[in-house]
């Protein structure tokens, strides 16, 4: 009787997918009004691949509803910023990557089937017990998180008591520039803050950010587990590198960082 309600389950979700494909349906549909750029869906946005381009959704006292900019926080540049980046890193790399990105909601033990994470505004993540202690199994798991787009001290503050949580007693250390995460494809000794667009042809201060950082949570070994993009956005370069008015410079710089991230992870 199992057998037979698992197969019949099973068929019954194979005619549901193809029927939310025929019907026109966007694949994160449910969460675009949490989004803050949601783009169309291209033509293989269904195509299974070895790599997929997950965006963590977490909660945040900062979440609000109404017609704010920012409804929730996981979905600043959300979700034309991943797709620009899964073209780039399709282009570079010989990565097969899915062209739409996963959404990861942190209730969910689905994140264990995505070994590579993606966090906007980590600073202002809230995590319950139940959150910290899926996203702790997570990273025994061999996860990934990159971390991006949140500036100042109040703000790191509010990162690392989530880190405290997830990963106690962890070293939270500078990024060398001979660490492997910045040689896995390109040569990234050197590097620039990337800013984010409303601030690109200012200071390039965003929230009172001042020094650009490249952080990282390692373990014992010394593998990144947190790749951290401190008073920069990442996701604002991606998001906007078809842009002309957005500096060519500081979006190549994006996409090299990206790209050399997902390799790490996939190699170490």
């Amino acid at each position: 009787m199992a057998a037979r309600w698992l197969v019949g389950a099973a068929v019954l979700f194979v005619f549901a997918a193809a029927a939310q494909r025929s019907s026109g349906t966007r694949r994160w549909q449910q969460y675009e009004h949490e989004m803050q750029d949601p783009a169309d869906d291209p033509p293989d946005a269904w195509e299974k691949t070895e790599f997929a381009f997950a965006r963590l959704r977490y909660r945040s006292n900062r979440d609000r509803g109404g017609r704010g900019w920012y409804r929730s926080r996981w979905g600043i540049d959300a979700n034309k910023s991943e797709r620009q980046f899964i073209q780039g890193l399709r282009r570079l790399t010989r990565v097969h990557a899915r062209s739409v990105e996963q959404i990861v909601d942190i209730e969910s033990d689905d994140m264990y089937d995505w070994p590579w994470l993606y966090a906007v505004g980590a600073g202002d993540w809230d995590f319950s017990p139940r959150h910290a202690e899926r996203l702790k199994k997570f990273f025994e798991r061999g996860g990934f998180l990159m971390v991006d787009d949140f500036h100042n001290e109040y703000e790191w503050a509010g990162f690392m008591e989530g880190i405290h949580q997830v990963l106690p007693g962890h070293a939270v250390i500078e990024l060398a520039e001979n660490d492997p995460i910045f040689h896995s494809v390109y040569d990234l000794s050197k590097r620039v803050r990337v800013p984010g667009l409303n601030v690109v042809h200012g200071d390039q201060i965003e929230r009172g950010g001042i020094e650009p950082r490249w952080r990282a949570v390692v373990d014992d070994q010394g593998r990144v587990l947190v790749a951290i993009c401190f008073n920069q956005d990442l996701g604002d370069a991606w998001e906007w590198a078809d842009l002309p008015e957005y500096p060519e410079q500081y979006a190549s710089m994006a996409y090299r960082l990206g790209v050399n991230y997902v390799i790490y992870a996939l190699t170490h």
